[in-house]
């Protein structure tokens, strides 16, 4: 790492999060290739519904997605349509829907979850194969970047607090911390992006038609902007870091 180059935690909130975006996708991706067996003895997509994306909460004992996480964490999708995945997901036996609104996994919920972490531990394994250092420095780089984002006064009760911090069982192998990691930290930058886009006026509608422009690069800047506390708790070179580890995991 050249020591000329010194890279802000705004400069990071920048370059990091693309390769968090595909490095996690990678991960997501193997997953699914091999886990069609296991969702279809489960009941299949209607039944395992949002387990997956959630899975970080819900599989800890008593964990519990709130209405408002649930809003944060689903803010893209049609509200009716989420009610519908849910319906059927509580159909299927999956998961609790709260009266307040919030849901939990039901005892066969985190029986699947239980086997899809070790899906993923078997998946990440072959995927990270011969990265066994790099997977476990990012483990740990990830792990103060969560803690950093966690302390945070101005992070508020949306995504990102529904997600983080991730479900981690004794055991649990360095690839499921990394995947789960990555994915509460894009969840970080999802709550950033929103608060952007929101204090732009925009809805969730109308930013996702919002065409490439000045605009939406304003809006792209001030993520950056918003996304960058946690980074402050790293030092320049472990930001150069952070970003060259990512970029060397295939995927």
């Amino acid at each position: 790492m050249p020591n000329t180059v010194r890279l802000a935690p705004h400069q990071a909130a920048t370059l990091v999060w693309p390769a968090v975006d595909r490095v996690f996708r990678a991960g997501m991706a193997a997953t699914s290739q091999g886990g069609a067996e296991l969702c279809q003895r489960y009941g299949g997509p209607s039944a395992i519904g949002f387990l997956v994306d959630f899975r970080t909460r819900l599989a800890a004992p008593g964990g519990t997605v709130s209405a408002a996480q649930l809003a944060a964490l689903t803010r893209y999708v049609d509200p009716t349509e989420c009610q519908r995945i849910l319906d059927k997901q509580v159909a299927h036996g999956m998961i609790h829907r709260h009266d307040d609104g919030g849901i939990s996994a039901t005892v066969r919920g985190r029986s699947f979850l239980v086997e899809l972490y070790d899906l993923h531990a078997r998946v990440t394994a072959e995927l990270w194969a011969g990265h066994d250092e790099r997977v476990r420095r990012l483990v740990g780089t990830l792990g103060r970047l969560l803690d950093a984002a966690l302390t945070d006064p101005t992070c508020g009760d949306g995504a990102f607090r529904a997600m983080a911090p991730p479900y981690e069982p004794d055991g649990t192998p360095p690839g499921v911390l990394l995947l789960n990691r990555l994915g509460a930290l894009r969840c970080h930058r999802a709550d950033a992006h929103a608060a952007a886009w929101q204090a732009a006026g925009h809805t969730a509608r109308s930013i996702v038609a919002l065409p490439p422009g000045p605009e939406r690069l304003a809006i792209e800047l001030e993520t950056d902007r918003r996304a960058a506390g946690p980074y402050a708790a790293l030092s320049p070179p472990e930001r150069l870091r952070l970003l060259a580890d990512l970029a060397a995991l295939p995927g």
